[in-house]
Formats: C-alpha cells, sequence, structure tokens
C-alpha cells in the first residue's frame, strides 16, 4: 500500500466540515486502516485514493474517487440536477431533519472536548432550523468559464474539486427562481454575441462573475455584472480584456441589460470591473445600468440597505432566527450599558440591540459595510449606535469607551491571537460568541475559559440547508 493506491472502504464517522473517517481493511493481511477523506456522508462506501498513509498505526489521508454505495442517511429522492457534480450542497440527499442531526453530532464531538462533556450537555440547547430551505439564497456569486477546455460559454458554479471547470447553476436549487432566470438569461444573450470569459491561465477575455443579491422580505433584486476592464494595452498583473473597443461594450452591456429588464423585475442592474489576476472580485469601478445600484431589506422590523460587496447574511429568515437568538441570549443584560460589536458588518447585530442598551460601538474592517451601517441605522432612526472601520486588532486600543459587554461575530478565520489578550483585558462580564465556523470557535475558546469565562448558553443556528455549514451562538459568563 503507498501513496497513490486507490481503494475502497467505509466511512465511519464525519467531522466538520464534512471530514470523513474512512476505514479500509486489507483482504491479505487481515489490518485495518483508517483515512481521512474530506466531502462523504456516514455510511457510504467509498473509492478513494491514497494521499498518504498514517504513520504507526495513525489515520492517514485520501482523495474521494466516487461514492460506490450510499449511505443510509441519503433517503432523499429528489436532489438538484447538479448533485455531486458541483462543490456545494454535499448533504442535499439527505432528509432535513438527519441533516440536523449530522451537524449536532460534529459540533458535539467538536466543542464538548473543549468545554467539558457535562458541561456541554448542561447548556447545550439543541440546533434551531432554517425557516427556508430552498431558494434561501439573497446572495450567489456565479462565475463564466466552460466545463471542458473549448466547451461552449457557461455561467455558474464550480465543478467539484476543479480550479476552472464551470457547471451550469440555471437550476440550482438554493437560489430564488428569480436569480436562477437571471443567469439563464445572462447566459443566453452572451453565448449569442459570442463574448469570451476571462481565462484564468491567460488572463485573456472579457467575462468574469455575475453578482446575485435579493431581498428576501421585499423582494428587490440586484444584478451585478463583473467584467475584466477594456483597455487598449494590458497592464502588468491585471486581466484587462485587449479584444474590446469601448463603444462595443458599451453596445453589448446596453443590450444585456434590455435583455434582463424586458423578463424580470429588478431594483438594478449594475457593471463592475475587476482587473484582478486572482479569481476574486474586487471593485475596481461600478457604473449603474438601471435603476439603482443596492437594494433593501428587512430584518426584525428593521430595514436594511444592501450592496451589491456589503456583508450580510444570506438567509434572510434564517439570520432572523438567529439574530433573535442573540437577542434572547443578552435579553435584560445591556439596559444602561455600552455593548462592543466588534466585526459588525452592515450593523445588523448592533442596531437590533441598541434599543436595550445604552450605546453600541461597532467596529469593522470593511469601509462600505460601516457606510452601509451608518446609512441603515439612519433608515431605522437608530442614534445611539457609532459604527468605526478598521482592524478590530488596531481600532479597540483607539477606543476611549470600554464596553460591559462584547458580541463577537467575526469572520470564519475567528479571532486574531492577538486580539484575544485585547479582548479578554476589558474584564466584561458577558461575552457573546456568534461563530460560522465552529473550528474557529474551539480553537479561540480556550483562552476565554482560561481567562475565567465559562460557556452559560449554547445553541446552533442552521443557516445554510443542505450544506454542511452551521452557525454556534455561545454565551460567556466571567466567574
Amino acid at each position: 500500500m503507498k501513496k497513490g493506491d486507490i481503494l475502497t472502504g467505509t466511512v465511519e464517522s464525519t467531522d466538520f466540515p464534512n471530514k470523513g473517517t474512512v476505514s479500509y481493511v486489507d483482504e491479505g493481511s487481515k489490518e485495518a486502516y483508517k483515512f481521512q477523506v474530506s466531502g462523504v456522508i456516514e455510511g457510504q462506501k467509498v473509492k478513494f485514493r491514497i494521499h498518504r498513509k498514517g504513520k504507526n498505526g495513525g489515520t492517514g489521508k485520501g482523495t474521494l474517487i466516487e461514492v460506490v454505495e450510499k449511505s443510509p442517511f441519503e433517503n432523499c429522492t429528489e436532489p438538484c440536477e447538479m448533485a455531486g457534480i458541483c462543490g456545494g450542497c454535499q448533504y442535499q440527499t439527505i432528509e432535513y431533519h438527519n441533516q440536523l442531526k449530522i451537524k449536532e453530532n460534529q459540533i458535539k464531538r467538536l466543542l464538548s472536548p473543549v468545554i467539558g462533556e457535562e458541561t456541554y450537555d448542561n447548556i447545550y440547547e439543541g440546533i434551531k432550523d432554517s425557516p427556508i430551505r430552498e431558494g434561501y439564497r439573497n446572495k450567489m456569486e456565479l462565475s463564466f468559464g466552460d466545463s471542458e477546455k473549448d466547451g461552449p460559454l457557461m455561467l455558474g458554479l464550480h465543478r467539484r474539486g476543479s480550479f476552472y471547470d464551470i457547471v451550469d447553476a440555471s437550476g440550482c436549487r438554493i437560489m430564488n427562481e428569480d436569480m436562477r432566470c437571471a443567469a439563464r438569461i445572462t447566459l443566453e444573450y452572451f453565448r449569442g454575441k459570442g463574448t469570451p470569459y476571462l481565462h484564468k491561465r491567460t488572463g485573456e477575455g472579457y467575462l468574469r462573475h455575475l453578482l446575485l443579491r435579493r431581498g428576501e422580505f421585499t423582494g428587490e433584486l440586484l444584478i451585478d455584472l463583473v467584467t475584466a476592464p477594456v483597455a487598449s494595452v494590458k497592464e502588468e498583473n491585471t486581466a484587462a480584456c485587449t479584444t474590446m473597443d469601448k463603444e462595443y461594450e458599451k453596445e453589448l452591456l446596453e443590450g444585456w441589460k434590455d435583455a434582463i429588464i424586458s423578463k424580470l423585475n429588478v431594483k438594478g442592474i449594475i457593471h463592475t470591473r475587476c482587473g484582478r489576476v486572482a479569481d476574486v472580485i474586487e471593485d475596481q469601478g461600478t457604473d449603474i445600468l438601471y435603476g439603482s445600484d443596492h437594494i433593501k431589506d428587512v430584518l426584525l422590523g428593521l430595514t436594511f440597505r444592501i450592496t451589491p460587496f456589503s456583508f450580510f447574511q444570506t438567509n434572510s429568515s434564517g439570520a432572523e432566527v438567529l439574530y433573535q437568538t442573540a437577542r434572547d441570549y443578552i435579553s435584560g443584560g445591556i439596559s444602561g450599558k455600552t455593548v462592543f460589536d466588534l466585526y459588525s458588518g452592515t450593523g445588523t447585530i448592533a442596531q437590533i440591540i441598541s434599543p436595550a442598551a445604552k450605546n453600541v460601538i461597532g467596529v469593522e474592517i470593511v469601509e462600505e459595510a460601516v457606510e452601509a451601517a451608518k446609512e441603515n441605522a439612519a433608515i431605522n432612526g437608530i442614534y445611539n449606535c457609532n459604527f468605526i472601520s478598521g482592524d478590530v486588532l488596531k481600532v479597540i486600543d483607539e477606543i476611549e469607551e470600554k464596553p460591559d459587554m462584547i458580541i463577537l461575530d467575526p469572520p470564519r478565520d475567528g479571532i486574531h491571537p492577538k486580539a484575544l489578550p485585547k479582548l479578554i483585558g476589558y474584564g466584561v462580564d458577558e461575552i457573546l460568541y456568534i461563530s460560522c465556523k465552529p473550528t474557529s470557535l474551539a480553537r479561540d475558546l480556550p483562552a476565554f475559559m482560561e481567562a475565567g469565562y465559562r460557556p452559560r448558553r449554547l445553541c446552533c443556528v442552521d443557516m445554510f440547508p443542505n450544506t454542511t455549514g452551521v452557525e454556534s451562538v455561545v454565551k460567556l459568563i466571567r466567574q
């Protein structure tokens, strides 16, 4: 048995985020081996390629090739047409109540060793399901490309395990029908025009992404076409297109806009230029082609202005459950107090808790999100929230006011290790930690616990049905 060999084994268990432990028994020696393989479901029989063998009887690593037999959990008979093809919804073949059980088990295996199994069992309050399980995404970022070399233009999501291949997303079930329709119209239009997509290897081409945002409770739809900038000379380290003049680009975009509004009721259509070589969207200039450059949505009675690149929870109905949970966890504990809302995004949490607090100070590194937060607060008539742009690690040293309570909702990587001692140094009685990546929460919790904080309430909120993702909310009390 060596690297590159292909084996077949059974998935014994999965840990967040869907890292499976696969058991394999050598038919000759009858010796048992274990390998970690991602993208699998407990109970499946899978074929995998050895990446490395475990040392001294430890767990090795493998790469999934194919599922030989389905798991007993996989009893959903109507999965999406892209099931197993794109890199998303890995749980869509599983009935929803079983999806929740899998996520609960993964969180317990991850967090109970950190806070203690007895404590975990005493404070865990269960997992709250998403009110909407299909079409719940209020933001989708689709990519242009092809599904095979020199194949026809495609618009959709990356093929599972591929950096280049794109699969059609026009039937994606976590998108609303308006979003799917916008994707179909866009693909049909640019295919008909023979418009090239941006090739990552050469940096040549035009079409990059289609960014869609929709207000779940308002129904407003914003469509943003992201392209390489048109330039007469390709600049170094850019993806500038050299095969199109600006007059033709104007005509092309006008035709696309007309195709959209002839079939869809939209709030706005915009065009963003991005010359980065990397496969990321960076706003290097945006033009409004039709209507507005933003939409609005409503959460727990408050109105929020959402721009193409501002952070907003991707499941609006699920966000109401999450924020109601956060409000419940701090209920009665912040009257007349100053609250720090760190990693505050567009200020949703800050504004939702503001009626109960003396004042709320939000800190967010994305400047556009901070400006949106200020505008949202003005729209909602909230005047006891102050939003500051900057890195939490640096900004908290510059804030003269001290918090009575801290709310943390960091990005997936969690809290910067150097920021943890500063946060702990405030000595607040309560900290609320909202985590979109439980492994980061498990990494950060010991620092708080070593400083005398103890978890008192814990629950999960399923913001991402049919996928492996889950939100965790924990309330920490200083002893």
